[in-house]
């Protein structure tokens, strides 16, 4: 395991303590747990910036909007009898009644 060596303010370093204390765990893990969960929303946060982007291309550029239409168009009844098997029914098989009128 690396080690990090961190300047805190007193305020910060005295609000840990105290968290550390209520949970009884150690500051090292609180901030460990912390540091996992901002890392894992910075690169959430990314992900979600570059399929924004990605969409907006696709929305806006009339050859990779047709590419993207036709693709879809292919696919669409492998992703009904994925949803079919999903729903535990035979793929293919007619869709029940409902059992509301």
């Amino acid at each position: 395991m690396g080690t990090l060596t961190l300047r805190l303010p007193e305020k910060l370093d005295a609000r840990l303590s105290k968290l550390a204390k209520l949970e009884e765990t150690t500051r090292s893990e609180l901030v460990r747990a912390a540091l996992e969960k901002f890392l894992c929303e910075v690169e959430r946060e990314k992900l979600m910036a570059s399929m924004v982007g990605a969409a907006r291309f696709l929305a806006t550029n009339p050859e990779a909007r047709a590419e993207s239409l036709a693709i879809a168009e292919e696919f669409l009844p492998l992703e009904n009898e994925a949803l079919d098997i999903a729903e535990g029914r035979k793929p293919r098989d007619p869709e029940p009644e409902p059992w509301w009128k």
